[in-house]
């Protein structure tokens, strides 16, 4: 039986983070990672393809700098964009 490589299991990983200078309650902190992990969730699959086909792993951290909270269209878009300019650069 073949091994699969963590390569092939795992193409990105992905971190959020939310400063607590612009949103110093827990909850905004928290809301902000979780639209952004959502937003990558329904987006990721073409970049994983991509990457497993080319046997490649990354790394992605995303901070978010805006001071107030975007709505879930905005993040899903800018996300959009990120993952394009990543599959470019791979």
């Amino acid at each position: 039986m073949p091994v699969e490589l963590p390569t092939q299991k795992y193409p990105v990983q992905v971190g959020f983070s939310a400063g607590s200078r612009h949103f110093p309650r827990a909850v905004d902190r928290n809301r902000v990672k979780r639209l952004g992990r959502e937003a990558w969730r329904l987006q990721k699959q073409p970049l994983h393809d991509h990457l497993r086909q080319q046997s490649r792993q990354i790394a992605v951290f995303l901070i978010y700098t805006d001071k107030k909270i975007a709505p879930f269209t905005t993040l899903h878009r800018k996300i959009s964009v990120i993952l394009e300019r990543l599959k470019e650069l791979t």
